[in-house]
C-alpha cells in the first residue's frame, strides 16, 4: 500500500517521530512510551498518532528499517565470497555490536513476517557458505542460530554488564566452529 503524499510540515513531523522513535526504542526497546517518543521529537501524542495509530505501527516502522540494514549487510557479507567463514563470523559480531547498542535489535528480529523471513533465509544463506567452507561445524540449522541468537540478544540486556555482549558472543561462535 502506497505511503500517502504529506504536505511537507506532515513529513518534517513524521520524519521527527521515527529519528526519535529509533533513538527510544534502541535505548529502552519496546517497552518506551509513546509520550516520551512525542516529547523527544518535539511534537504532542496526538502526531505521532495520526502518523502511528498504534504503538505497534510504529515499531514496525522502524524495526522494518532495522532490519532491511541487517539483511542487506548479510547478503553484502554472503555476496562477497572470499571468505565464507568471515563473512559469517563478522555478520555475527555486527549483530551483537548492533545488539548491545539497540535494545531493540532483539525484538527486531523476532517480529512476524516476511522481513524476518528475509532476515532467516539471509542468516541460512551465511551459514550454508561457511558450513560448505568447513568454516562451522555441520548441523547446525538457521532456525537452531536464530533460537541462540534471540536468546543470547535478550540475555544482553537483562543485565548492565557492558562486556557481556561480547562474551556470550564468544561462547557462540566458540560452539560453532568444527
Amino acid at each position: 500500500m502506497a505511503e500517502p503524499r504529506l504536505r511537507a510540515d506532515a513529513r518534517r513531523n513524521r520524519d521527527r517521530v521515527l529519528a526519535a522513535a529509533r533513538e527510544a526504542f534502541a535505548e529502552g526497546g519496546f517497552a518506551v512510551p509513546l509520550d516520551d517518543i512525542a516529547a523527544r521529537a518535539g511534537v504532542g501524542p496526538g502526531t505521532v498518532y495520526r502518523h502511528f495509530p498504534t504503538k505497534e505501527s510504529l515499531f514496525q516502522a522502524v524495526v522494518t528499517a532495522r532490519v532491511t540494514d541487517l539483511v542487506a549487510e548479510a547478503r553484502r557479507r554472503a555476496d562477497d565470497g572470499d571468505d565464507p567463514g568471515g563473512a559469517f563470523f563478522g555478520f555475527l559480531a555486527h549483530l551483537g555490536a548492533e545488539a548491545a547498542a539497540k535494545r531493540d535489535t532483539s525484538d527486531a528480529i523476532s517480529v512476524p513476517g516476511p522481513l524476518r523471513q528475509a532476515m532467516h533465509d539471509a542468516i541460512d544463506t551465511l551459514l550454508t557458505r561457511a558450513q560448505a567452507a568447513g568454516a562451522v561445524k555441520a548441523g547446525v540449522s538457521a532456525a537452531d542460530l536464530v533460537v541462540f541468537l534471540k536468546s543470547l540478544l535478550a540475555a544482553v540486556h537483562d543485565d548492565p554488564d557492558p562486556g557481556r555482549a561480547e562474551r556470550l558472543l564468544a561462547v557462540l561462535t566458540d560452539g560453532l566452529r568444527p
